[in-house]
């Protein structure tokens, strides 16, 4: 299809040629890890605002090479793209192209990353649950490596009775409010014990204040806003990022 992207405000739809937006740090400050980022909205419409391109300037400035995700959405009207497919297609041809350019990009190849958020975070769980394999044969030098996320990010996520974790899958972190629905602020404190019982290293921070949708806003106030920052200590913590002096 040739129909242009829709913009309401910072939000997107009608998405055909999915895409990614790279968010790179000053030469000087980059750490070597990079974070692919997928908005979430309900698979109906791309958040970029609050999901997305706010959250990617901050990671850059903080060392960390981001890469918004515009993907295809699967719940838009009359929609002819499915989740498991043409998302997860979308999702997992991003974390390649990131790899497969990281030399490039100035990136660690084994410290890409990938954070989601609501319908973004199910794409995030699903890019680790479900990763491919790279393809040493193939002409497309992107279908050569490897789609696994070396860690994920899920910012309260749907369709939580859906994850299932293994043994080997990447360390996760993950955030939501106590006040978000109950698939959520129940459901992801039960995939967090499926992580403690895969002995699959897992963060888990429950805001007691927050709801569903806080995502990242560089004037927040409250504790839900500053995740980010907790994300990044985590990454320290897990040898997947090097602190800049």
């Amino acid at each position: 299809m040739h129909e242009p992207e829709t913009l309401n405000g910072s939000n997107v739809s009608n998405v055909h040629h999915p895409s990614i937006t790279p968010y790179l740090p000053a030469a000087d400050q980059a750490t070597g890890t990079a974070i692919l980022i997928a908005p979430g909205g309900g698979h109906q419409k791309l958040c970029l605002g609050h999901e997305g391109d706010a959250l990617a300037a901050w990671f850059a400035e903080h060392g960390i090479a981001a890469f918004v995700l515009r993907y295809r959405l699967c719940r838009e009207p009359d929609s002819p793209y499915t989740l498991e497919g043409h998302a997860m297609d979308d999702t997992r041809r991003a974390i390649r192209t990131v790899r497969a350019n990281a030399e490039a990009w100035k990136i660690d190849p084994d410290r890409i990353g990938i954070v989601g958020f609501s319908a973004g975070g199910e794409l995030a769980a699903y890019s680790a649950m479900n990763p491919e394999d790279g393809n040493p044969q193939s002409d497309d030098p992107v279908q050569r490596v490897s789609s696994r996320p070396d860690f994920q990010g899920l910012i309260y996520p749907g369709k939580s009775s859906t994850f299932t974790v293994k043994p080997g899958m990447p360390p996760a972190f993950i955030a939501f409010g106590f006040h978000d629905r109950e698939d959520i602020s129940i459901g992801m404190a039960k995939v967090y014990l499926q992580y403690k019982a895969a002995d699959v290293p897992c963060e888990m921070h429950v805001y007691s204040n927050a709801g569903h949708g806080f995502g990242f806003r560089p004037d927040s106030t409250n504790a839900a806003g500053d995740w980010p920052q907790r994300m990044c200590e985590w990454l320290v913590d897990t040898k997947l990022l090097n602190q800049k002096k």
